[in-house]
């Protein structure tokens, strides 16, 4: 019996040599469309236009082509169904055992600045995923391939004249999760393009219906615990180049998103060491090994086993002291070779290449929860010190701004509720995640009298308000002459008046920081 594979692709890419394979070791009878048909041909492959099969010439630029039954009996047709063949043979209908189809490149062109409207209209390809659709619900009778990356699978198939059934079904698959996101890219462009009247769901951001897919790009060993199974979907991986180390883990994954937004907060050179999604220790300086020493003095303890990130290339003298202690990972935007050099020692330890572009407001947030999703913009509030307001009778001094605004820019990657001691562009104490505020600050001066490390002097960030004044005079007791906080307690009045009975400058930001 004759067989018969329909071809139509945009990529080209390995197309001619499995064609010819497809002719010269299969017998297959190829037909195809327009620019594939014309390519084959040029390479001197035998191929039959689809309309000579059709009756029916391609019309109105390309858009009327393959929809029609002769195309699309020739894929339902099931074949251990008499009344299916009987009909195909009664309307002339060729059976088509192979199907090669991969789409208008949709998403390319939207994504190209300065697309119109009607260009990216004219992307959206209509035959080509009723062809796949068509095919993959028959797999069992019809082979499809809408990747090319699996043309060799396909012919090593073929070659072993055995039962692929499996592959069929694989290859099914992943159809309709192409065809799934090619619908839902052309759907999020409509979205963007529909002007309508202002209503809260289109003032908000987020739209009426979420619907997400992703696809996954890396099995993992385990979740958070080695009982737990975890995967990574989507395209975390292109945002960090791996140089070495064993593969990420689900809490290096973790750890790395929460130093990756840290980190960009600072355009002076910054080291930030962390822990479980906490800062435990956090300098700028004017060079990295003086911002390491800064950073590490924090806290000596926490760091091991953790995460350390800086903003500029790490050359060799802040690598050699960061190579005296055991850390999980190292991301930074580059690595000298005296750098790599040393490190490459440590096998086991990851080194990323954090790329350009990534910030906070490349991404919102989703969380599960039972039955739904929550979603969430990035707490990505640019920070201007212009709408602060100081409440105290005593205005900050000029050193006290510089730490109140980089210990503000600290405690917003703290989990509450938090409290950062800080210094001159240097965390001194850190105390995250307790039930009561004067807990986490008591933890935080406990933290910097571990590391003897004096607050005098320092200033006090804390994520949201004081809602007592015990918070800020136990701040005071340990050192501190100047708070930054949101404000808006009910008993504003009161921690104010501590703060002014203790000589304390404190700045109302009047925005809240929580991290749960």
């Amino acid at each position: 019996m004759q067989k018969f594979a329909l071809l139509s692709v945009s990529d080209k890419s390995g197309l001619v040599p499995f064609a010819r394979n497809l002719v010269d070791q299969h017998s297959f009878t190829l037909l195809s469309t327009g620019g594939t048909a014309r390519l084959l041909r040029e390479e001197g492959i035998p191929v039959s236009d689809v309309s000579d099969r059709t009756g029916f010439p391609e019309m109105m630029d390309g858009r009327v082509k393959t929809l029609h039954p002769k195309v699309h009996g020739g894929l339902l047709c099931l074949r251990d169904n008499p009344e299916h063949l009987k009909a195909a043979e009664d309307h002339d209908i060729a059976l088509i055992d192979l199907v090669v189809v991969n789409l208008y490149p949709f998403e390319e062109t939207v994504a190209r600045a300065n697309v119109s409207f009607e260009e990216a209209i004219e992307q959206i390809d209509i035959g080509g995923p009723s062809m796949l659709r068509s095919a993959a619900k028959n797999h069992r009778d019809v082979a499809v391939v809408c990747d090319p990356s699996d043309y060799d699978r396909v012919l090593n198939a073929m070659k072993l004249d055995d039962d692929w059934s499996g592959l069929r079904r694989e290859l099914a698959l992943k159809v309709f999760q192409r065809t799934s996101s090619y619908d839902k890219a052309i759907s999020e462009y409509f979205s963007k393009q529909v002007e309508d009247e202002p209503d809260m769901e289109s003032i908000s951001g987020f739209p009426s219906t979420l619907d997400f897919q992703s696809s996954k790009s890396m099995t993992l060993r385990y979740g958070e615990n080695p009982h737990q199974q975890a995967a990574l979907y989507g395209d975390f991986l292109n945002y960090f180049d791996q140089l070495q180390g064993k593969e990420l883990s689900y809490n290096n994954i973790l750890d790395i998103s929460a130093s990756a937004y840290l980190i960009g907060e600072f355009e002076r050179p910054t080291v930030a060491i962390l822990k479980h999604t906490n800062p435990c220790g956090v300098a700028s300086a004017d060079d990295l090994e003086t911002a390491w020493d800064r950073a590490f003095a924090t806290d000596r303890q926490a760091p091991f086993g953790g995460i350390i990130v800086v903003n500029n290339t790490m050359d060799i003298g802040l690598a050699r002291k960061i190579s005296e202690i055991f850390c999980e990972v190292i991301i930074a935007p580059g690595f000298t070779e005296e750098a790599l050099a040393l490190f490459h020692k440590k096998k086991n330890l990851r080194l990323l290449v954090s790329k350009s572009g990534f910030g906070a407001e490349t991404l919102q947030e989703i969380r599960t929860v039972p039955g739904g999703f929550l979603a969430q913009d990035r707490d990505q509030k640019r920070i201007n010190p212009k709408d602060f307001q100081v409440v105290t009778d005593r205005q900050p001094s000029e050193q006290e701004w510089r730490s109140m605004l980089f210990g503000w820019r600290v405690v917003r990657h703290v989990k509450s509720n938090a409290i950062v001691y800080a210094g001159d562009e240097r965390t001194l104490g850190v105390g995250a995640g307790q039930m009561a505020r004067v807990d986490s600050s008591q933890i935080a001066v406990w933290k910097a009298g571990e590391a003897e490390l004096s607050l005098g002097g320092s200033v006090v960030a804390s994520d949201a308000f004081f809602p007592f004044p015990d918070g800020l005079i136990a701040a005071a007791d340990a050192g501190s002459t100047a708070a930054i906080q949101p404000g808006g307690s009910v008993r504003d009045e009161d921690v104010i008046a501590a703060a002014n009975d203790r000589g304390m400058a404190m700045a109302f930001t009047k925005v809240r920081h929580f991290r749960h």
